[in-house]
Order: C-alpha cells, then structure tokens, then sequence
C-alpha cells in the first residue's frame, strides 16, 4: 500500500470521526429538547407574547406590591383635610337676543373631607374622589380585586369545564346529549337581565361588600363554564379513539383514570390557552358589571367602580383623574392577557416548526 492510500484511509477515518461526533452532539442536543423548553423557546421569540408578560408582571407588582411599598393612604382612609372645593356646573341658557350661551357656574364652599383633590395634593399623586380617598392607593387595590376574581373565576369555570366536557366526551349516548343540552340552555340564558334582578336581590339583603365579592364570584363562574366544556368535549371526543386509550382499556383500567390521567393531560395545552384568554375576558365582564352597579360596591375598591364615577358629569368634564387610569389599567390588564394567550397558542402548535 502507498503513502498516498494511507493518507486517503486516515482522511476518511477523520472524516468519519468527525460526523460521528457531530451526529452525537446533534442528538445530545436533540434529547435535551424537552416539550416545555421547546414551548418556552417558542413563547419567548415572539415579542408580543413578552409585552404582554412584562404588562402583567407590572399589574401584580403594582397592585399587589404596591400597597405595601406606598402606604400612606389605606384603601377607605378619608382625607379628613378641611378644604374650599370648587364645583363648576355648565348649562345652556339664551340671552336677550335669544342665542343660545353655555354658561359655567362656579361655586366655592368648605369642605370638612378634601374631596376631588388635584393630583399632587398634600401627598395624593392621583388626586381624591368624591370621598376624599386617595385614587392611586384604589388604584393598587381595585387591580387586587380585579386579578383575583379573574384568576379564581378561571380555576373554577375550567374545573367544572374539565369534568362535565370530559363526562359528555367519553361516555357519550345519552351522557353526552344531557350535558350538551345543558351548555346549550347556558350559553341561551339572557344573562343581562338576570343579573340585573340578582343585583336587585342582593341589594334586598343588604350584603356586605366584602361578601358581594364572593357572589359576583360565583355568578361570573355559573354563566361561564360552558365555553370551556364544550371545548373538552369535543377534545376527547376525538381522542378517545387513539391507540394508547385502547391499551388503558386491555388493561382494565378504570373510567376515572382513563379521563382524568390519561385524557384531560393531552387536552392542557388547549385549556391553558382558553383560560389565559379567559383571564382579560373575566377582568373586563368583572369590571363591566362593578360599572353597572351589579358587583363590587363602595367603599371597596374596584376599577371598574372608579370608572363608575364619570357618570356624574362634572367628574366627567373636571375629574379626569378618578376615571381615567382605572381605564387605563384595564385595557393593560385586558391586552397582556390576550398577548399571552396568543403567544401561548402559537407556541403550543404542534405544527410549528420554528
């Protein structure tokens, strides 16, 4: 054998060598891919899914940190500061000539509370309201209402979700049919108007506001839950079929087990994108009803009870700041709920390739 084929048969062993150790690495790598990782890889690339994670990082470190970092106001103290407050009324008049003038009045009188303080009055950043509580402290815990009842509304309506959805989608037959029609008579019910004589009957019993919470809970859960067990429905009506459901039937697995072990954990990625959706969905209902008149009542701070307050049009015209950051903080909460759900449900896709 020649110099030359030895030095071919050592550059092709090297050669050899080499993509061997590279097809390693590429399996070590490949191996240590988890399906989280792989998710939270995808999740992080797109940059409205960390927008909307920095938003609500702020959101609860704001109402929920807040409060204790900036404590010189609590949640009902009434600024008790003795101050002349200015009420500017505005109506429409005619004059000799028979125009029609828009007149302001300006009325001025003392006051034992300083209520509709400008921001920045002794120590109010966002001014006070009507009360003469201080805005931005209600700010903080009007979001710790907010955050809660949305995240337990969620938890609750998903639990009942999971287990009626996952009732009707494997037993099927007449199972099916009654649960289905159940969700059907749900998602008919005017929910408005029932709302509206459940407010008028727990304004009969004189319930306290700290109690109206956890009613406001429970009526949110009960018109809610039915979007989500149709959603596992129709999940496990398609997985039921698979080969590994089959298996867990040879070997005389239990109906519990075969739902709850084997079903409902291939159905989580799909619910934990419906309920991060969910979570603005219930934040905006929660406030809507607070702004009706049909949830959290005073002197409990909610925001949409903040928003409330422009119904009166002086505080509408001169008031901005009663009303306005509680705005604010809703289309916050609302948008970086959505960012991440969408972020989620991207990352989540199986037919992702990225």
């Amino acid at each position: 054998m020649s110099e030359n084929e030895n030095l071919n048969d050592i550059a092709e062993l090297s050669v050899s060598d080499e993509a061997a150790e590279e097809e390693t690495v590429f399996e070590d790598t490949y191996k240590e891919m988890s399906p989280i990782r792989l998710v939270l890889r995808r999740f992080f690339r797109s940059k409205l899914s960390i927008v909307g994670l920095v938003m609500i990082v702020f959101l609860f470190l704001f109402s929920f940190l807040g409060p204790v970092i900036y404590n010189t106001w609590g949640e009902e103290t009434v600024d008790r500061t003795t101050v002349i407050n200015t009420i500017y009324t505005t109506y429409t008049t005619k004059d000799a000539d028979g125009n029609k003038i828009s007149v302001i009045e300006v009325l001025e009188h003392e006051s034992g509370t300083n209520s509709y303080a400008a921001p920045g009055n002794n120590g109010h950043l966002l001014g006070t309201d009507d009360k003469g509580m201080d805005v931005f402290v209600r700010l903080m815990y009007g979001g710790r209402i907010s955050l809660t009842i949305g995240f337990i509304v969620v938890i609750l309506e998903t639990l009942i979700g999971i287990i009626l959805g996952g009732l009707a989608g494997y037993f099927g037959g007449w199972v099916d049919q009654l649960i289905m029609r159940i969700v059907d008579i749900f998602n008919c019910v005017p929910v408005l108007p029932i709302l509206l004589i459940a407010s008028a009957v727990i304004d009969s019993w004189e319930v306290e506001p700290d109690k109206r919470i956890y009613i406001l809970m429970v009526i949110i859960t009960i018109f809610s839950w039915s979007g989500v067990a149709r959603l596992v429905r129709g999940q496990i009506l398609s997985l039921r079929e698979q080969e590994y459901i089959t298996a867990t039937e040879v070997m005389g697995l239990p109906t519990w087990r075969k739902i709850f072990l084997h079903l409902i954990p291939n159905v989580m990625p799909q619910l934990i994108v419906s309920m991060t959706l969910g979570l603005g969905s219930v934040i905006l209902y929660e406030s809507t009803l607070s702004y009706l008149g049909l949830g959290v009542q005073l002197p409990k701070a909610a925001w949409g009870t903040m928003i409330a307050t422009a119904n009166d049009p002086q505080v509408l015209s001169y008031h901005v700041n009663m009303w306005l950051p509680a705005g604010f903080m809703i289309v916050i909460a609302v948008l970086g709920f959505n960012f991440i759900g969408d972020g989620l449900r991207d990352a989540m896709d199986p037919k992702a390739r990225k």
